[in-house]
């Protein structure tokens, strides 16, 4: 006989979520891990999706259960997986991925030629287990608890992929902009200050974000009041930031970073929802890059963890239990949530 479980469904697009019972997952190929959900992130690409936006790219079959930031337990593991055992507490990397294309074979295992994103195009966490393979998960320092790290796996990893990039490139005298400090932003603001030493101005609509921003580590904050354009422009020289992060990407937060955005820099582009719109003829004049982001790496997630364990990177998160799905991803909607959302089962 098998168990059931609980799990929060998209039942259909404009639609709201759906909690079910549906069988408990057990490892079916030899490197499979079932793990038991300890917190589940609650991610504006959940939103995204029930929205229909991911439709076409992930060609699911609804009903699906949703949730692609998860850490827990080991519960079961497959016959050839030596390097979790049952119990083991781990963070879920995002991606379930092959380790034999080109790709993963380089250490870029988010673009895996036969890649499944759990949440997106197949089972997610909004449950009480979830199925993933032996090389995403990530064994938790003994510091750090499934519930308090869970958004770490992709808002963290995402933030932290972005971030990395821009610091290879950020020396002393540089300025990097953060548009949005919310759940990403917020990570992302302290693995810049880990990572980078240039000064790092951060720009959110909310007073209550930005004042969260200048305790992790921003330098300067901007309320996005209608002038904060030129407040940016003012902070750096009146040139613009060499590097900026706009961890929105919607609201018209694209041709606001375009234009914070000094000569030969880099517009980072995390968050999204809009279009970019730039007249090529300024790309090409001023010589500015712009760059799209994805989730982390399995390296990068190591990193990240590690940052965490050291306290480096610290998330802040509300919790809701399981059961109520529905008031988390209101409040994510309406802009309620400082941090993270997590669901704990």
């Amino acid at each position: 006989m098998t168990s059931t479980m609980r799990a929060v469904q998209v039942v259909g697009y404009h639609q709201p979520l759906q909690m079910t019972e549906v069988p408990v997952p057990e490892p079916q190929g030899p490197f499979d891990v079932v793990v038991r959900i300890g917190g589940a992130g609650v991610c504006r690409t959940d939103l995204h999706i029930l929205e229909g936006q991911w439709a076409e790219k992930s060609q699911v079959t609804l009903p699906y259960t949703i949730g692609h930031e998860n850490a827990g337990w080991v519960h079961a593991v497959g016959s050839a997986v030596t390097n979790v055992a049952e119990g083991d507490k781990v963070i879920v990397h995002p991606l379930i991925t092959c380790g034999l294309c080109r790709a993963c074979r380089s250490g870029d295992d988010v673009h895996c030629a036969t890649n499944q994103f759990p949440g997106i195009d197949t089972n997610g966490g909004y449950a009480e287990y979830l199925r993933t393979s032996a090389r995403s998960v990530v064994k938790l320092d003994d510091a750090l608890e499934p519930a308090d790290v869970a958004a770490l796996a992709d808002a963290g990893l995402t933030a932290y992929h972005a971030a990395a990039k821009a610091a290879r490139r950020l020396t002393p005298r540089d300025r990097c902009v953060v548009i949005g400090a919310g759940g990403l932003g917020h990570i992302g603001i302290q693995v810049l200050r880990a990572l980078a030493p240039a000064e790092i101005v951060v720009v959110d609509r909310n007073p209550d974000a930005v004042k969260l921003a200048l305790a992790v580590g921003a330098d300067h904050g901007v309320v996005a009041d209608g002038g904060h354009v030129e407040q940016v422009l003012e902070l750096t020289d009146g040139a613009g930031a060499e590097v900026v992060l706009d961890f929105v990407g919607e609201g018209g937060s694209t041709s606001e970073g375009i234009a914070m955005t000094r000569k030969a820099g880099d517009y980072h582009v995390v968050g999204y929802g809009e279009n970019v719109d730039v007249p090529t003829i300024d790309l090409v004049s001023a010589e500015k890059n712009v760059i799209g982001n994805l989730v982390g790496s399995y390296d990068d997630l190591q990193d990240l963890m590690a940052l965490a364990a050291r306290g480096a990177v610290t998330l802040h998160t509300q919790k809701y239990a399981l059961d109520d799905f529905a008031t988390a991803v209101g409040d994510l909607d309406a802009g309620r949530v400082r941090g993270r959302a997590i669901l704990v089962p």
